[in-house]
């Protein structure tokens, strides 16, 4: 398959090409355009051309569009998990009944908030003056997504950018584009207008750099990792680009010696390994309680040993493949140097051994590690796989003091049957999102985004207003 551009409503062809790769088995999925500087340029054009038509579109039938393309969406959401899977490595049931149904929703989600709009107005009564805010699209946005979650997370950014009035230029990740290509076919057969969306593939450095260095392109949603938001920062910054940056994570799991554990246990399992734990909200830290440490490993290391490692396609499996041959063998360095700090592997720590077609891919065994103090580099830094430590701790200040002892803060679970523990640690723990009793409960009309190296800015309900669109203030004087 050789992927094109999508630029002005039409595929064109690229003259450089690299390999995009399956995770499952290590062969060539299809060869992707590495963009050229021109080449965005040429979408960049595309889109501003489109800008001023589109943000005039009356909200109606912006949300109506989207409500078409979710429609369209969702007729072929079975082709799409299998694409998704394919390219990226996760299980197929995993795409079909949580992402790609996401993907849907977000469209959906955001003609709604476009037609339900909250203004702001005030009236200075003795001057005889109304003032009111009206929010105006900002004009091109560059959308930068990863490979991880390749179409979930690229909606999330399309649908409200879309949705108030912008015209975008998209990167997916190089590692996993195909699905974008083919949202490519659902926006020509919904009739969204030529130039509206342009899709440039590539490498960061290259084609990612020309997008978020572009003059004409005034605001950049990223979703990645934090060395390349410096640069995007830097980039970008002669220019006063508006930015919203999601970036990594170091997330605590904090269980308490009153929790459920038949709740917890299962949910912290899927948190900690759900899609080979590249998800940058998963749980890769627990701090277990003195007193019920013992009782909550055997429980949460079984659990773990029961996740079926294998064949994305086969219903059974939970944990797929991971995304590259790059990242397996970063995921190996890690549980190497964990050994060396003196580290207990409690489970995992190799990789399987398959036959056959699966030979060739990059699969890891789910892993959780004990013994490890709490300063190591295994404790600190984001490995973003199917990697755990666990660390013990006594108080509820120590349990506070250890899970903000990163210098990320995205994520964080809590589990507790005493409400007012949870209501205290919730609002010490240094994370933009706090999950209390569960995972991955998600309201969209939420903010969503994260503290310290974890990202700059909210996105989600009237946080993405915010950020799509510029408040302006209008003055109007009515009499003497």
């Amino acid at each position: 398959m050789k992927v094109q551009n999508f630029i002005n409503n039409k595929f064109v062809p690229s003259s450089e090409h690299i390999d995009s790769v399956c995770p499952a088995d290590g062969t060539v999925n299809a060869q992707l355009p590495d963009s050229t500087p021109a080449e965005v340029d040429a979408a960049v054009k595309a889109a501003r051309a489109a800008f001023p038509a589109w943000s005039r579109t009356p909200r109606e039938e912006r949300a109506r569009m989207l409500r078409r393309i979710a429609d369209l969406l969702e007729e072929d959401l079975e082709e799409f998990a299998k694409l998704e899977s394919q390219d990226q490595g996760k299980p197929v049931w995993l795409a079909r009944e949580i992402e790609i149904p996401r993907c849907v929703s977000n469209f959906r989600f955001f003609a709604d908030v476009i037609m339900n709009p909250v203004e702001h107005a005030t009236h200075m009564e003795q001057a005889n003056a109304v003032n009111y805010v009206q929010r105006m699209p900002v004009g091109v946005a560059g959308l930068i997504s990863p490979w991880n979650l390749p179409l979930y997370l690229l909606t999330w950014k399309i649908a409200p950018c879309l949705a108030f009035g912008n015209t975008a230029v998209c990167k997916p990740s190089e590692l996993s584009s195909l699905t974008a290509h083919r949202l490519c076919s659902i926006f020509q057969s919904a009739g969204l207008p030529a130039g509206v969306v342009n899709m440039v593939f590539g490498t960061g450095p290259r084609t990612g750099n020309a997008l978020v260095s572009h003059p004409d392109v005034p605001l950049i949603s990223f979703t990645g990792g934090t060395v390349t938001a410096q640069h995007i920062i830097k980039a970008s910054a002669p220019f006063y680009k508006k930015l919203s940056l999601e970036l990594g994570g170091k997330n605590a799991g904090i269980i308490f010696d009153d929790a459920d554990l038949a709740q917890c246990v299962p949910t912290v399992v899927r948190s900690s390994f759900q899609n080979q734990g590249e998800i940058c909200l998963c749980t890769s830290r627990l701090l277990v309680q003195r007193g019920i440490f013992e009782e909550f490993m055997k429980r949460y290391i079984e659990g773990v040993r029961a996740l079926r490692v294998g064949d994305p396609s086969d219903p059974n499996t939970k944990v797929g493949a991971l995304i590259c041959e790059g990242h397996l063998l970063k995921i190996e360095r890690y549980v190497a140097a964990a050994r060396k700090q003196g580290g207990i592997i409690e489970c995992g720590g190799k990789r399987p051994t398959f036959q056959g077609r699966l030979a060739g891919g990059y699969y890891y065994l789910p892993t959780v590690i004990s013994g490890l103090p709490h300063s190591s580099s295994v404790c600190q830094e984001e490995i973003f796989g199917p990697v755990v430590t666990v660390v013990v701790f006594d108080t509820e200040e120590e349990a506070i003091t250890l899970a903000n002892d990163v210098t990320y803060g995205l994520a964080a679970s809590v589990w507790s049957e005493n409400a007012g523990r949870l209501h205290r640690v919730a609002r010490e723990i240094q994370a933009g999102t706090v999950w209390c009793n569960c995972w991955m409960l998600r309201d969209l009309r939420m903010p969503f985004g994260g503290m310290k190296q974890s990202g700059v800015g909210r996105e989600g309900g009237f946080d993405s207003a915010e950020f799509f669109t510029e408040a302006k203030t209008i003055c109007i004087k009515y009499g003497a």
